[in-house]
C-alpha cells in the first residue's frame, strides 16, 4: 500500500507538471550594463510592463512569455556570440530588442542560419531597412530620419553654422548620412565633421577642433556615456552651442549624465511624447507603469513598451505552441496593426520598416519637453 500510495503521489505530480503551460522563449541580448546600460535597462522596464501584463492575463494563447536575458555590455562580439548561444543552445523562438548598430549586425548570420526573427532592434539603422533583411522586423524610425531632421529643423531657427561630431562605426556613420541629406536640403555645409572613437572618444582633440569651427551648433552622434561626457567638456571650455543629439540617448540615465549640462540640449524622439496622456498607447503604458509603482514614463521606457506590443501581437497571430516558422510568417502579415493613436505597423515581405515618426525635445528641468 505504501508503494502504492508512493506511485499515485507520482503520477499526480506527473500530471500537474504536464498540466503547466509551457512557456515561449524569446532571446535578447543587450549592454545590460556598460556604457549604455542607463537608456537600455530603461528599454527593458518599458518592455517588461507589456510582457508582464500580458503574463498576468494567462498569457499568450495559454502560454506566458519568458524573455531570456543575456547581457553583451554592449561589445560586439559578445552580441554575436550571445545570440548564437539564445539560438542554438537555449532554443528560443525569437530575438527581441538588441541594441547597436554593429551589434545587431553581429547577430544578422545567426537569424539568416537558422531562420529566426529579430523584432524591434533598438537602433535606427537603415542597414536594418533598406535592403530589407528577411528576418528583422524594425518598430522605431531612422537614424537618418532623425539626424535629417535635426539639421532642418536648427536650418529653419536660423543656426546654419552645424559641427556634427560622429562615433566612427556603422551607427554613426548612418546618423552622418542622413545629416549630410539634411545640409543638401538646406543647402548648407558642416562648418567641422568630426569622427570619434566609440567607446573614448578624444576629447582632447575633439574639443579644439570644435572651438576652431565656432559653431552655433553641434550634432552629436554617439552613445549616452560619450556625448554627456562632451557636453560637459564643451560647456566648460567655455562654448554656448546648441548641442543636438538622437534617440538613443532619449533616457533619464542621460539627463542625470548630463548633470549640470543637460539644460537646452536637444534630443530626437522616435516616439509621441511619454506624457501625452491623450495618446492611447501612451495611456496604456501609463497606466501599467503607475499600478507597479514605476513613477514616470521615459521615451526609452516607451520605445520598450511599443516593442513588446509588437512582439505579443506576433505571438498572438503565430497561434499556439509559435514555432520560428510561425512567428515570421504572423510578422510578415502584420498590416494596420495599431500601436495606438494611429501609430501603424505594416509590415510585408519587402518592407521591415516600422512606424515613420521623428520629433524633437529639448530638455529643461531634469525632463524633456516637447
Amino acid at each position: 500500500m505504501k508503494h502504492l500510495r508512493l506511485l499515485c503521489v507520482a503520477g499526480l505530480l506527473a500530471v500537474g507538471a504536464s498540466a503547466a503551460p509551457a512557456q515561449i522563449l524569446i532571446g535578447q541580448t543587450a549592454g545590460i550594463t556598460g556604457p549604455v546600460a542607463g537608456s537600455m535597462n530603461e528599454t527593458i522596464l518599458g518592455a517588461q510592463l507589456m510582457i508582464d501584463s500580458v503574463n498576468a492575463q494567462g498569457g499568450v494563447n495559454g502560454e506566458p512569455i519568458e524573455i531570456v536575458r543575456l547581457d553583451d555590455g554592449f561589445d560586439v562580439k559578445r552580441a554575436g556570440e550571445n545570440a548564437r548561444v539564445l539560438i542554438e543552445e537555449r532554443k528560443v523562438v525569437a530575438l527581441f530588442m538588441s541594441r547597436g548598430t554593429p551589434h545587431t549586425q553581429a547577430i544578422l548570420p545567426w537569424l539568416d542560419k537558422h531562420g529566426v526573427a529579430l523584432i524591434g532592434p533598438s537602433t535606427g539603422a537603415m542597414v536594418l531597412h533598406k535592403p530589407v533583411q528577411k528576418h528583422v522586423f524594425n518598430v522605431r524610425s531612422t537614424y537618418q530620419r532623425e539626424s535629417e531632421k535635426a539639421v532642418q529643423h536648427l536650418h529653419t531657427v536660423g543656426i546654419d553654422r552645424i559641427a556634427v561630431v560622429h562615433a566612427a562605426d556603422s551607427f554613426g556613420k548612418d546618423g552622418l548620412e542622413g545629416a549630410s541629406n539634411g545640409f543638401a536640403k538646406a543647402k548648407i555645409q558642416p562648418v567641422a565633421v568630426i569622427p570619434a572613437d566609440r567607446d573614448k572618444p578624444d576629447y582632447a582633440a575633439i574639443l579644439p577642433a570644435l572651438a576652431k569651427a565656432n559653431p552655433q551648433a553641434v550634432l552629436w552622434i554617439g552613445s549616452a556615456d560619450a556625448v554627456a561626457e562632451g557636453v560637459k567638456g564643451l560647456r566648460a571650455s567655455g562654448s554656448a552651442a546648441q548641442v543636438v543629439t538622437l534617440s538613443n540617448n532619449a533616457s533619464g540615465g542621460f539627463i542625470k549624465q548630463l548633470g549640470k549640462a543637460s539644460g537646452g540640449v536637444i534630443v530626437t524622439q522616435v516616439f509621441p511624447s511619454e506624457r501625452a496622456i491623450a495618446q492611447p498607447m501612451v495611456k496604456e503604458a501609463q497606466a501599467l507603469a503607475k499600478a507597479k509603482g514605476q513613477g514616470e514614463l521615459t521615451p526609452q521606457m516607451l520605445e520598450g513598451f511599443a516593442s513588446a506590443k509588437v512582439l505579443v501581437e506576433a505571438l498572438r497571430r503565430a497561434g499556439p505552441k509559435p514555432t520560428r516558422a510561425k512567428v515570421l510568417a504572423a510578422l510578415d502579415g502584420l498590416r494596420n496593426y495599431d500601436l495606438g493613436g494611429g501609430l501603424d505597423i505594416n509590415y510585408s515581405p519587402t518592407d521591415h520598416s516600422g512606424i515613420d515618426f521623428a520629433d524633437l525635445s529639448i530638455i529643461s528641468d531634469g525632463k524633456f519637453k516637447r
